[in-house]
């Protein structure tokens, strides 16, 4: 660790003590992103490898499509229902069982006979879309019981690291894999790496779920009173739809933030589907180089983002708060329109780059937005947002193949973002709108109504004492 994490000589020994445990806490989180990185490898891997082996068996690109809806609609589903689950068990057992369950879709494909094969596959898309989202959710609302509020940029931007250069290297890898050593090969590397996280997940003590109320300590004595009270609601049973949207109205303009990201989503799936389109017209006789080129400069300032976000937070202390997530949008859309309207190679190198940082940028301040909220409401609002994610990359990607049939990538990627850049600008309004409603005090509509839902779950964000400060906690703190 930094001198800036160490104790120092008139430091108490609480603030030692405190120290400490926060050095431990961080190295095992960096364990667990250590963990999480191989088995998204095995994600990027397959996602390849098995359209591949899809399209080989079937022969047909209808399959694919099927395969993919399968996927996404899977994940849908399980972003309804990771918030009552996160009320029932704990974070630790769904991050280890859904990778196991990942490990074992894999090899019951690898084992199964050629006429079960077609049946594998729709298993394995069911489970591999499900377990994703189950994993994902329960990692990321776990994070301020796992590290602490005040570093929860830091883990966030360090787990998004950890999935951009795994995304690289399963993208890149993908097809020289399948080539050199096979599908089966192929299959049984995918089911290493979820086997890797499983017992990474399974070694590690890892806070979080059950309404993580125990593990949070619910933020003091009246914290634990609202938690207690959010804990009976999520686990009501058939409540829990409810209770995520309870999540969404807990404070001002959160269900504008997770509209936009559904939006965000259904960008991100024209510039998916085009992109091969766009790399074809530029060179016909070997398209994937700058399909290829272009992830990996986008990376590069994915990761470069990441790692400016997290000497920010180290230094001092906050996190980059609603309005990064509104200007990232914003930035990040207009470079992938950019990206399609035919400009020189190194320009568009550029583009890409400024891309992935402002992808980046918005990742890390979503997910710390949400983390927030109080702790009972955390997993159902991360749930309901992974929902809206498949939703809307999910139509996107069937109105964006039918428009690139009939439009140029430019068009398409254009209209398809731009709404996303309409979204976000509404959205940085509300925002200021809040604040400037904020000097009304305590009483007025920003520290009083505007704050309700917030204050009757005992939210530990939005303090006085706190440094931070973003669009959801509009009082200052």
């Amino acid at each position: 660790m930094g001198s800036a994490d160490g104790p120092t000589a008139d430091e108490p020994d609480g603030g030692s003590r405190k120290t400490r445990d926060t050095a431990v806490s961080e190295r095992r989180f960096r364990f667990l992103v250590a963990g999480y990185a191989v088995s998204s490898y095995g994600t990027f891997l397959n996602m390849v490898a098995l359209n591949l082996f899809v399209y080989e068996t079937t022969g047909r690109a209808l399959a694919m499509g099927l395969f993919m809806a399968v996927r996404l609609a899977s994940g849908f589903v399980a972003g309804l229902v990771v918030g009552g689950l996160l009320a029932r068990f704990s974070a630790k057992s769904i991050m280890l069982w859904a990778n196991v369950g990942q490990g074992a879709v894999m090899l019951v494909l690898i084992l199964a006979p050629d006429s079960l094969v077609t049946g594998a596959l729709m298993a394995v898309s069911v489970v591999i879309g499900a377990c994703g989202t189950l994993f994902m959710v329960a990692l990321r609302s776990s994070i301020p019981e796992m590290v602490g509020e005040d570093r929860r940029a830091w883990a966030n931007s360090l787990s998004i690291t950890g999935r951009s250069m795994a995304m690289v290297a399963g993208f890149a890898s993908a097809g020289v894999v399948v080539s050199l050593v096979g599908y089966t090969a192929a299959f049984l590397l995918d089911m290493a790496t979820f086997v890797i996280c499983a017992v990474t997940v399974a070694l590690l003590p890892i806070a979080g779920g059950k309404g993580a109320g125990s593990e949070a300590g619910a933020a003091g004595a009246s914290g634990a009173s609202g938690a207690g009270k959010g804990e009976k609601e999520a686990k009501s049973g058939p409540r829990w739809r409810p209770v995520a949207f309870l999540a969404l109205a807990a404070a001002p303009g959160l269900g504008l933030m997770v509209a936009l990201r559904g939006v965000d989503a259904f960008g991100s799936s024209s510039h998916n589907a085009a992109l091969p389109i766009y790399s074809t017209s530029l060179d016909a006789s070997n398209p994937a180089v700058f399909v290829s080129a272009f992830w990996c400069v986008w990376a590069l300032g994915n990761i470069g983002a990441q790692q400016v976000i997290q000497r920010y937070s180290q230094r001092t202390g906050k996190t980059v708060g609603a309005l990064g997530f509104g200007y990232g949008t914003v930035v990040m859309s207009a470079a992938f329109i950019a990206a399609f309207a035919g400009f020189p190679l190194a320009v568009t190198a550029v583009i890409a780059l400024i891309a992935g940082a402002a992808d980046g940028l918005t990742e890390v301040a979503y997910t710390s937005h949400l983390q927030t909220l109080p702790a009972t409401l955390r997993g159902h609002a991360f749930g309901l947002s992974a929902t809206f994610e498949n939703l809307g990359f999910g139509v996107g990607m069937i109105l964006v193949a039918a428009a690139l049939d009939r439009f140029s990538p430019l068009a398409v990627v254009g209209w398809s973002h731009g709404a996303a850049i309409v979204v976000a600008v509404v959205f940085l309004l509300r925002v200021a709108a809040l604040r400037r409603a904020e000097p009304a005090g305590p009483m007025g509509p920003a520290g009083g109504a505007g704050r309700a839902g917030l204050r009757k779950e005992e939210a530990v964000e939005g303090r006085p004492d706190r440094g931070d400060r973003d669009g959801a906690e509009v009082s200052r703190g």
